[in-house]
């Protein structure tokens, strides 16, 4: 017998939306009957299980269907559930949803629109514009078209453009990946968001005393400028962070880059001024 949720589905009569979670678990047994019970008890169907081995314990994805409108209801669920460490969510079809013409446009960040604290001059928002449908679809491959954007602008807008497409990125990103997380304080935000986050960029990054360090920066090398030089990590990492709004306004600031001889290239996160 059909369930009166798929009946509403097949009547279009609400709001359906494609997630997929990635819920981290110190436990395997169990975990897939306990939380597909919840998943169908919120009124949804699971559609793709899998599991792995993580360095949490395992990792496992869902892919399920829904109503929107018991989206909320179904995080607090799974939040809540002693199995679940914590989990993150991806919109499947969020870039078709934000752009009907199917163009993988980004939109500009809700609660970073500005660039009056970029402190890098002026970015050209026009070749921004122009070029972010290409790193939403490499994503999260981008540094090669990322490098040849920068080396295609002139000096002066060089750094302030590039940071600012790394804020338009990053707070894409958020919104795709995280945005059904809790409102966490800026220590967490780094270590539950922008540190996972910038290992899908670049594996080889760490948290060491509350600044995050990226051992092998792709944007860093000594025939560039002789000075720091990842002005688009610094972006994301504000997009990212800066995004939800409850922070206020954060700057990154690079203290020590590999293209200035440094053996890492890290940065430090603070209340814009």
């Amino acid at each position: 017998m059909r369930s009166v949720a798929g009946t509403r589905f097949a009547r279009g009569e609400c709001d359906v939306i494609d997630i997929e979670f990635h819920i981290y678990s110190d436990r395997r047994q169990g975990l897939l009957p306990e939380l597909g019970r919840i998943v169908m008890n919120s009124g949804f169907n699971v559609l793709r299980p899998r599991m792995r081995p993580s360095d949490e314990g395992v990792l496992l994805t869902l892919a399920v269907r829904g109503p929107k409108k018991n989206l909320l209801a179904l995080q607090d669920r799974l939040s809540s559930n002693p199995l679940v460490r914590r989990f993150e969510s991806n919109v499947v079809d969020g870039m078709e949803r934000a752009t009907p013409s199917g163009t993988d446009q980004i939109a500009k960040p809700s609660a970073v629109t500005g660039v009056h604290d970029m402190g890098d001059g002026e970015p050209d928002h026009q070749r921004v514009d122009a070029v972010l449908g290409q790193f939403a679809r490499s994503y999260p491959k981008i540094f090669d078209k990322v490098l040849a954007f920068e080396y295609d602008l002139p000096q002066n807008a060089r750094a302030a453009s590039t940071r600012y497409a790394g804020k338009r990125l990053g707070a894409w990103v958020f919104k795709r990946d995280y945005a059904l997380g809790a409102r966490l304080n800026l220590s967490n935000s780094v270590k539950q968001i922008a540190l996972p986050a910038l290992r899908e960029l670049v594996r080889n990054t760490e948290l060491v005393g509350g600044n995050l360090h990226i051992m092998e920066s792709p944007l860093s090398s000594m025939e560039r400028y002789g000075n720091d030089g990842c002005h688009f990590l610094r972006g994301y990492v504000e997009g990212l962070l800066g995004e939800p709004g409850h922070l206020g306004n954060l700057r990154v600031t690079e203290v020590s880059c590999r293209n200035t001889g440094a053996e890492v290239c890290s940065f430090v996160i603070t209340p814009a001024v």
